[in-house]
């Protein structure tokens, strides 16, 4: 248990930014399932729409350091190449 009034707002502090950070991997993931659920029905107007939705939403992610770098790319990439692939 923190004794000190600092150590104290820090919990405070880390529990609201725990919730923000929550619902913003959340709705990240949300457009990411998205953009799957369109690929797999095969409609590439759709998956074109939930990827160029889901493009700033995942930088808004990395900006916030939620996600690496990195990953974010690597999922960006993946899931352009499958819309891509659509006929």
């Amino acid at each position: 248990m923190a004794n000190t009034l600092q150590a104290k707002k820090r919990i405070r502090r880390n529990n609201r930014a725990a919730v923000v950070n929550t619902n913003r991997v959340s709705r990240i993931r949300t457009s990411i399932k998205n953009v799957e659920a369109a690929v797999e029905a095969g409609d590439k107007k759709v998956a074109n729409e939930a990827l160029q939705a889901m493009q700033p939403e995942l930088a808004r992610g990395v900006a916030k350091g939620i996600f690496h770098k990195n990953t974010a790319a690597r999922k960006l990439s993946r899931l352009s190449k499958r819309v891509a692939a659509l006929k």
